[in-house]
């Protein structure tokens, strides 16, 4: 049981890794990847099967080559280092990575790309067309894994706005104490990048441990609450027409305060992918697969309805993961390539592995999105 719960963990250290990784977040991926590295350094110790502890040494020297190559790139973000590394003082919890992200990469869920489209992509191709202005709160709700984050990313990359992101789970433990005077120097800097060049977007993951309804709080909570809502208020004061943007993103519309909601003029719903994106998402993270001719990518789609965009991602990794295993195991390393994947070893991954997503938590995101969805 151990061992099962120790896999469990070192999988999703790994998964966020990626995930954050791919976004640009190097940061908190190379944090990611040492929790991953960790667990699965006390798995190979534990066990005695060699075979398995093949496969754990395989995938941690997997990570510390990732670890080792952005050691290279990372900007070290120490106190000490700070002005010679170009960050400003006091701002070190702030990741400012540009996204690798565009929109190609993202799948489905055309209605919240052009939502986020005409909200930020056009007002800034023609400013003129928009004498009233612009939403500059943008709420991204949905399950987990549908790509709200990417799309923060990806629409950032194709303005060329400077990027901002901002962990609330995180931020909050740093803006316990001094929270109101942290979120002002994130906007305080966010806008001198805007002036700089010409955007920015301020992308709050899980903004919900931030800006929920609380009843019972302390006051640098409340001061920090305020001080977002104040800071959220300038960003449309009448006349005023820059490029600055906050958008949040949340699993748990519902936990939002009133008050933030308001300030969110566009609300987007991001939801899992229909059948039509399913299908395109077996082919799009099979592409560099060898895939035999029986595989079916519409067949899989009908079989995965319910399934997030990173639940497909995870049944092609862990079929990747099937094959190269029997490669290994059966003493093939000293051939060239393993065999190609079939039909079969996707129904034997999916039949085992089932939709993350709570349904109970579905309705009510459904049920919130028929409320204030905008």
């Amino acid at each position: 049981m151990m061992f099962n719960e120790l896999e469990r963990m070192a999988a999703e250290k790994a998964k966020e890794a990626v995930y954050l990784d791919k976004i640009g977040a190097r940061e908190k991926a190379y944090v990611k990847y040492k929790e991953a590295i960790d667990i699965l350094t006390k798995l190979y110790f534990m066990t005695e099967d060699d075979t398995i502890r093949s496969v754990y040494l395989e995938k941690i020297r997997e990570y510390q080559r990732r670890i080792q190559l952005m050691d290279t790139k990372r900007v070290v973000i120490s106190e000490g280092d700070a002005k010679t590394t170009g960050i400003e003082e006091g701002t070190e919890w702030i990741l400012k990575d540009r996204p690798r992200v565009n929109w190609e990469d993202i799948i489905g869920i055309d209605e919240a790309k052009r939502a986020i489209r005409e909200s930020i992509v056009y007002p800034k191709m023609r400013p003129e067309l928009f004498p009233l202005g612009w939403p500059t709160g943008i709420l991204l709700f949905g399950p987990p894994g549908c790509g709200k984050t990417l799309i923060g990313a990806a629409v950032a990359n194709e303005i060329d706005a400077a990027f901002f992101y901002v962990d609330a789970a995180t931020v909050m433990s740093k803006w316990l104490g001094e929270s109101e005077k942290n979120i002002a120097q994130l906007f305080a800097t966010a806008r001198t990048a805007c002036k700089k060049q010409g955007a920015a977007i301020i992308f709050i993951d899980e903004i919900d441990s931030l800006t929920s309804v609380r009843y019972i709080e302390v006051g640098g909570e409340a001061r920090a609450r305020n001080q977002l809502l104040k800071e959220m208020d300038s960003l449309t004061e009448k006349g005023k027409r820059e490029y600055l943007y906050v958008i949040g993103a949340t699993n748990k519309p519902w936990m939002l305060d009133e008050p933030f909601i308001r300030r969110f003029q566009k609300r987007i719903y991001v939801p899992l992918p229909n059948l039509n994106a399913r299908a395109a998402l077996f082919s799009y993270y099979t592409k560099d697969l060898k895939l035999g001719q029986s595989v079916d990518t519409w067949q899989l789609a009908v079989m995965t309805e319910g399934y997030s965009a990173a639940d497909i991602h995870d049944i092609c990794m862990e079929v990747q993961l099937k094959v190269a295993r029997e490669f290994f195991e059966e003493g093939n390393a000293e051939k060239t390539e393993p065999r190609v994947i079939e039909m079969q070893d996707f129904l034997e991954i999916i039949s085992k592995r089932k939709s993350s997503i709570i349904l109970e938590n579905l309705k009510k995101l459904e049920e919130w999105a028929a409320k204030y969805a905008t």
